[in-house]
């Protein structure tokens, strides 16, 4: 059913989806004596509506992505809905107009009906017959998520086209509103007995959350395959037939033992959460439905709507606590992610703290582990060492009394709160610095910073209201830099330490001299002379690497602090002349637009060519700083990066996901990797949006010249501190890097994109 042009889209759409599902192999754990399950069997995926947090729920399209992503015996979910017709669609709601253009096919057509003995409003499957909605095409109902797809004309498909177009590992009805369509003189038990009597079809489990309706059938399947599922609604919510609350029937599991082998549960029923979202202790409802004989499926699992602050936004975090916490696993999980828990229970369960490496990518962090605990303090700093991290970093920033200390900005407002204290009225402009006003650790001493300043967590994706460990959002102590060097040597996993360092131009003709004063510290904590830890010095600024160039054995990392399209020959033979390594941004590798990749460059080729690693930077877990290609997965991202890019290292503000990341059991596979651990092809979603919304083209970032790297020595350092004045002079012309410009270039053509990718996976 459904138009021309939808059904043809769709096809393809699932030959592009599906054009690589060679290379999703068997996955799965061999040792069932490690599940915690009902029977020992490893954790069930089921795909809600297929793959609903990216296309539309229901979508031949969402369908064939949860094949594609998931592990081999995937469980495709159906909310099944009648039409006036008697006809079984697949649909997430008993509403039509959330998730369809029902409204604008027909738009005199909305209803009001009692559901659940609540008035709704509202387009209804009832009032339709099959031919009717053969025009109407599904859309993305959740507003959170792109609308981009919704061009495509996905259509409506019956619960057998589902399945016989598909051919699912198996297959998951679930009755919603039995009660409801009865009243409309619908049956749904006659609708599911005479679809499993179609030897074209398979189902493996039918779920309700009405009693009634699952004693209606329970004899009928007493001795087939298909397993009847009871699901819980909200605890206060009262079942229809029983008229009894949800909780209190989940004080009777024996009861549901006569009509149902398992249960559904929403997701809070094991977990608990407090209302400031932090994890509470679990339940016993497992382990007393285990005791039962029922199977327990928890559902409402998203990447995109953070569940507990506990698991630092990482979705495969939330999914280990219910499949791997030493004293339960549930029996399945509900996805509208599946490939996140297709990974979590195949890849990651039961790794053990002390798993080994499987490839080699460094792990360097943000501010420490920053996403946890404000940034540059003994918290952080802490965390980011206890989760794995292998260099942490310290960017140095000058107080007024020439102290060096750890702090992600010079400008105090970004990590403290000094613009609630006393030392408000220091605000002022520098524009050689920063655009805007700001109160800057050289204007206050160390011994103010210290007493008197509390640390902020920062929260860049505030703006989505994803905020940060407030509990602990002011948490932990500053640290100069000799304190951080040791901290640092005592911690025995560390490979190394990062220094960054930033307007050492400006500090010097200030009369800081930030170069000498790292030199300073690092010899009085004795790296000048060991070899133990590596000791990197990052700068945007080639002259302040140069500073450093011969002294010691220094690693000297040049930071690239604007988004590039490419870079050429003479910029990237500069840069080797005094650095080791690049840093560059996330954008500079897999360009983006509107949060879709538009392709890759060939930086990351063409730096290593010439002996340079390259970190790529800031990987954060909140879905928001993702594009939407890596599936509101942080370990999606990084995997494509790793494996899809090949760059050296990573820069996170959560070094938990990374290091955990590259200590799975599906990397290095091969041909053998499961589909999770293949990256994903930069473009290949965008080229699934339809031309009425595809989002305006942008100018392709910059190339990287040799003017933007070369740069004028550093001025020596000024012999007294002048009067700071608002009215400072404005700066000289100026690369991308901030620094004078020295010498013209000509830019050279753009580069060819010379990396390709298994289309999306």
């Amino acid at each position: 059913m459904g138009s021309l042009r939808g059904i043809t889209v769709a096809v393809l759409v699932v030959q592009a989806l599906l054009a690589s599902v060679a290379l999703v192999s068997a996955q799965g754990s061999s040792n069932r004596s490690r599940w915690l399950t009902l029977n020992g069997d490893v954790p069930f995926v089921i795909a809600h509506g297929g793959f609903s947090g990216i296309f539309s729920d229901s979508s031949f399209a969402a369908y064939s992505l949860a094949l594609l992503t998931g592990p081999p015996d995937v469980i495709l979910w159906c909310d099944v809905q009648l039409t006036k017709d008697a006809a079984g669609i697949c649909f997430p709601d008993l509403k039509l107009d959330n998730n369809s253009d029902i409204a604008s096919v027909f738009p005199d057509k909305q209803k009001t009906y009692l559901v659940d003995r609540v008035a709704t409003k509202g387009w209804f499957s009832v009032d339709y017959t099959l031919k009717d909605i053969g025009n109407v095409v599904l859309n993305q109902g959740v507003y959170s998520r792109t609308n981009k797809f919704d061009g495509n004309n996905y259509p409506i498909m019956t619960v057998a086209d589902t399945y016989t177009q598909l051919k699912p590992p198996a297959f998951w009805l679930n009755i919603q509103h039995d009660a409801f369509y009865a009243q409309h003189n619908l049956s749904m038990r006659n609708f599911v007995i005479s679809l499993t009597r179609n030897v074209n079809v398979t189902v493996d489990y039918i779920s309700s959350p009405e009693v009634a309706f699952l004693q209606s059938i329970a004899a009928r399947f007493q001795r087939s395959a298909t397993k009847l599922v009871f699901r819980f609604l909200e605890p206060n919510k009262v079942e229809p037939s029983t008229n009894q609350t949800y909780q209190s029937l989940l004080k009777n599991l024996t009861f549901v033992k006569t009509f149902a082998s398992g249960i559904i549960v929403p997701k809070y029923y094991v977990w608990p959460v407090d209302v400031s979202l932090y994890l509470q202790n679990s339940t016993s409802v497992v382990l007393d439905a285990h005791k039962e004989g029922l199977e327990v499926f928890a559902s409402d699992f998203t990447n995109d709507v953070p569940f507990s602050l506990n698991f630092s936004y990482d979705p495969v975090a939330e999914y280990l606590q219910f499949v791997d916490n030493g004293q339960f696993s549930v029996d399945g999980v509900i996805s509208d992610f599946p490939i996140t828990p297709s990974a979590a229970i195949n890849c990651f369960a039961h790794l053990g703290r002390n798993a080994s490496k499987q490839v080699d990518l460094l792990v360097i962090s943000k501010n420490g582990a920053s996403g946890d605990y404000p940034g540059c303090t003994d918290w952080a700093y802490e965390k980011a060492i206890n989760d794995g991290v292998d260099v942490i970093d310290c960017p140095v920033q000058m107080t007024k009394d020439g102290t060096p200390i750890c702090l992600g900005s010079i400008n105090l407002i970004d990590s403290t709160n000094v613009a609630q204290s006393s030392f408000s009225n220091l605000s002022r402009t520098i524009p050689q610095i920063m655009q805007g006003s700001g109160i800057f650790t050289f204007d206050m001493s160390w011994r103010d910073i210290q007493l008197s300043l509390m640390p902020v967590i920062s929260s860049p994706q505030s703006q989505y209201k994803l905020f940060r460990n407030p509990k602990f959002k002011n948490v932990g102590k500053f640290l100069t830099l000799s304190e951080f060097l040791a901290m640092a040597k005592n911690a025995s996993s560390l490979q190394g330490v990062l220094i960054g360092i930033e307007n050492a131009a400006y500090l010097a003709e200030q009369g800081f001299g930030v170069t000498d004063a790292v030199l300073d510290a690092l010899s009085e904590a004795g790296y000048d002379k060991q070899t133990a830890q590596t000791v990197m010095i990052q700068s945007s600024n080639s002259s302040v690497l140069m500073k450093f160039k011969g002294k010691s054995n220094y690693k000297l990392v040049y930071k690239v602090d604007e988004d590039i399209g490419g870079a050429q020959l003479a910029s990237i033979d500069d840069i080797k002349s005094f650095a080791s390594a690049v840093v560059i941004s996330k954008d500079s590798v897999f360009p983006e637009n509107t949060a879709f990749l538009t392709g890759v460059t060939d930086v990351v080729p063409r730096l290593q060519a010439a002996n340079l690693s390259v970190y790529v930077q800031t990987f954060s877990n909140e879905f928001t700083s993702q594009a939407w290609d890596f599936l509101s997965d942080a370990t999606v991202e990084v995997n494509s990066f790793h494996v899809g890019a090949g760059i050296n290292g990573v820069i996170t503000d959560f070094p938990k996901t990374s290091d955990r990341y590259r200590r799975n059991r599906c990397l290095n596979k091969g041909n053998n990797a499961p589909g999770y651990m293949s990256p994903v092809q930069p473009g290949s979603l965008l080229q699934l949006v339809t031309a009425e919304y595809l989002p305006p083209a942008e100018a392709p970032n910059p190339y990287l010249t040799e003017a933007d790297v070369a740069e004028s020595p550093l001025p020596p350092v000024a012999a007294k501190t002048p009067t700071f004045s608002p009215s400072a002079r404005a700066p000289s012309s100026t690369s991308p890097n901030g620094q004078p410009k020295v010498a013209a270039s000509v830019i050279m053509p753009p580069m060819a994109v010379v990396l390709a990718f298994c289309l999306l996976f």
